[in-house]
């Protein structure tokens, strides 16, 4: 087992993704330790069937890929998901009002989805490319005093993805207790070791076979 394979969410969110896409991502997540599996909250009852208890998690997302849903509607959706077996949730956040300087509307879908996540792990999806490093800094500041567990970059479906530069401005921001997700574009060894050498401690790849073999 590859020393990075318990620090891999290995995600399939393709939109034409199909049974056996998933039943191959959960089954690989398995093999080779995996820390998740992450899906399509479509795919997650099928995702928690195949892990059946096993050591990778069920991971789905909330408000993806855009964020641009109602505080309402990311609580039902993470609540609703949390009860169909998802242990950790990926939200993106409300990245309109985040450039508003709409500061409540942040603070309150991050502890709303955190709530709505009984206990389990919530990381929220900051999608840097679209922020200045100024509102990086805000956005790492709301999800720490909100109760989130991780930051994460990126969805992957935007206009580019992580980045060593935007991890290391994460990590000082929210210091060695908060957990760092680089997401978007790592697709071989060499990229996940950077990443995890500039402070990430959770990598988010379609690659994760690649990148452990």
């Amino acid at each position: 087992m590859n020393e990075f394979s318990h620090l891999i969410d290995h995600t399939n969110l393709r939109p034409d993704a199909i049974r056996s896409d998933i039943i191959q991502l959960c089954e690989e997540s398995i093999e080779y330790g995996f820390a998740t599996a992450c899906v399509n909250p479509t795919n997650l009852p099928l995702a928690v069937s195949v892990l059946n208890g096993n050591k990778p998690k069920p991971c789905t997302v909330i408000g993806f890929p855009l964020g641009s849903i109602s505080i309402e509607m990311k609580f039902a959706e993470a609540r609703f998901l949390t009860h169909q077996g998802a242990e950790e949730l990926d939200m993106v956040l409300n990245i309109g009002a985040l450039k508003e300087g709409e500061i409540n509307i942040i603070e309150n879908e991050i502890r709303q989805v955190v709530n709505a996540a009984d206990g389990n792990c919530v990381k929220v999806i900051l999608e840097t490319c679209l922020l200045t490093d100024k509102e990086k800094v805000l956005a790492c500041n709301l999800a720490r005093d909100n109760g989130a567990d991780f930051v994460k970059t990126s969805t992957g479906f935007s206009l580019s993805g992580a980045t060593t530069e935007d991890i290391a401005i994460m990590r000082k921001v929210v210091g060695g207790d908060m957990g760092i997700k680089a997401s978007g574009g790592i697709k071989t060894l060499e990229d996940a070791r950077s990443m995890i050498n500039a402070g990430a401690n959770r990598i988010g790849t379609s690659s994760g076979v690649n990148i452990v073999s």
